[in-house]
């Protein structure tokens, strides 16, 4: 079992930047990769980015490259999303998420492929 309790969601100024963190508890060594997804409402759930635990690959959104930043400190019970030039379209319920090894290398975008969840942190771009 993974636990997954993200932080760092708020209300932030339009152009400002959010730091949103996730923090793994329990069996975080069976993890292969951690990402970050987030919803608004109406919307698909939308993939950001994710990192994969051990080497520190990561893949992001063609949407999100250049402005938003995915990290993991060096004891990798933890990853990190840096979001610059916030927008009011970026206003979602963002959520990390990790995945098991599944027999791929590849980072996984798809958030089926995900084992564990987080309950979500509430980022508002207010314009």
């Amino acid at each position: 079992q993974v636990q997954l309790v993200e932080s760092g969601g708020e209300l932030v100024q339009a152009g400002g930047s959010l730091r949103l963190s996730c923090a793994a508890s329990g069996r975080t060594d069976s993890v292969f990769s951690m990402g970050w997804f987030r919803q608004a409402p109406g919307k698909e759930r939308e993939f950001v980015a994710a990192i994969r635990r051990k080497s520190g690959t990561y893949t992001y959104a063609d949407s999100m490259k250049g402005r938003f930043t995915i990290s993991r400190d060096n004891g990798e019970n933890a990853v990190y999303l840096l979001m610059s030039s916030l927008k009011p379209e970026d206003t979602a319920v963002y959520t990390c998420a990790a995945a098991l090894w599944h027999g791929i290398w590849d980072l996984q975008t798809q958030y089926t492929k995900y084992d564990y969840w987080g309950q979500g942190t509430q980022v508002t771009v207010s314009s």
